[in-house]
């Protein structure tokens, strides 16, 4: 599955996908399901979690600065905070796009 076109349309990520659906996903939601390291945390050989500290959101961590297609397989956002480590691979946006709620 891949994205054809994939735009920011107000507050939301509009997604048009190969198999001609599309998706909307509100910016806030894709912020907070970032899977980076320092957002979602590593875990280690014993299976633990390693998560650096929380830093609380800004009005600017819910606005894109710009998307960047990473290979053919992922995309990545730089928010407006300067958040940039996070590479939604194209499943992992669909999966977050079709779940119920904010998160």
């Amino acid at each position: 599955m891949q994205p054809i076109d994939i735009q920011v349309i107000g507050e939301e990520l509009a997604i048009k996908w190969d198999d001609d659906s599309e998706s909307f996903v509100r910016l806030d939601k894709l912020r907070k399901a970032c899977p980076c390291a320092s957002c979602k945390g590593e875990t280690d050989v014993m299976g633990n979690l390693h998560k650096g500290p929380k830093r609380p959101y800004k009005i600017s961590s819910f606005h894109i600065r710009s998307l960047e297609f990473v290979g053919g397989y992922a995309i990545k956002p730089v928010w407006e905070d300067g958040h940039s480590t996070g590479l939604f691979a194209f499943d992992y946006l669909r999966a977050v796009a079709d779940s119920p709620g904010d998160e």
